[in-house]
């Protein structure tokens, strides 16, 4: 299981939103790139990347930000926020990221996504965004009737690379993984999920480990890490001796 240490970029600084709220944001960075660096160096295996301003006028807005931090890394980045096109696709992979994550553009018009998965087998990732089981968009502002297990078995012949399962109700609050849910996310679908939303601590990564087996890939985790209630180095170190230990293999990013 991957711990995917996550920055978020608004107005040019690495921040937290509480719930996505852009009103409720803390500030953890002024050098984003700087932060990339630290969590490379703490043991990080991936990045998470999201470009808030991006999501909410829906069109990348810190791209410069992004492809610095891509090339002062080793490690791959993943990148979501205000992706709506094919284009923008090509110039993150152009640029170093490694994965591109779509979300809004899926829901509408799918026709993106499954061109994108052709064109570039697994190095897409759909976001799917809940709020009370309902596939939320645009930034969070929007909650759509759509549920969102329906809405990724849509998609679960394509060649992606992952699911990105996120509890908004949880996200940047520190209350706890909403483990039942990522599990009934795993069950209706083939594809690897990565949860995110409600990391607090080293319990709450454990409390994921049962959940490799059926195709858990990892965990991101934001506020947790930032304001030192979970520990990167030692949350990585400890999923390590697990796996060495006899728990579950890591699944890597092939498909089920």
């Amino acid at each position: 299981m991957i711990i995917y240490p996550a920055i978020d970029l608004k107005d040019g600084l690495c921040v937290r939103l509480m719930q996505g709220d852009p009103d409720r944001a803390t500030i953890y960075g002024r050098d984003p790139v700087a932060v990339a660096r630290r969590w490379e160096g703490e043991g990080a295996e991936w990045l998470h990347v999201v470009d808030l301003d991006g999501a909410f006028a829906k069109a990348p807005k810190n791209r410069e930000i992004i492809a610095s931090i891509a090339r002062s890394i080793s490690i791959p980045v993943q990148v979501g926020g205000g992706i709506r096109n094919l284009e923008t696709i090509e110039e993150y992979l152009a640029l170093g990221v490694e994965r591109v994550i779509l979300g809004t553009a899926a829901l509408r018009d799918p026709k993106i996504l499954h061109e994108a998965c052709r064109r570039h087998p697994h190095r897409i990732a759909l976001g799917i965004d809940a709020r009370d089981g309902q596939v939320a968009v645009e930034g969070w502002k929007e909650t759509t009737g759509t549920d969102a297990i329906a809405f990724v078995q849509r998609f679960a012949h394509l060649d992606l690379a992952a699911v990105i399962f996120t509890d908004i109700h949880r996200d940047g609050m520190q209350s706890g993984v909403n483990v039942e849910s990522t599990r009934r996310m795993l069950e209706a679908t083939r594809l690897p999920v990565i949860a995110s939303g409600g990391v607090a601590t080293l319990a709450d990564v454990e409390a994921l480990l049962p959940l490799v087996p059926l195709g858990l890939l990892g965990v991101i985790t934001g506020r947790a890490i930032y304001n030192g209630t979970l520990i990167l180095g030692e949350a990585i170190a400890r999923l390590k001796s697990h796996m060495k230990d006899g728990g579950p293999m890591e699944t890597g990013s092939t498909p089920k």
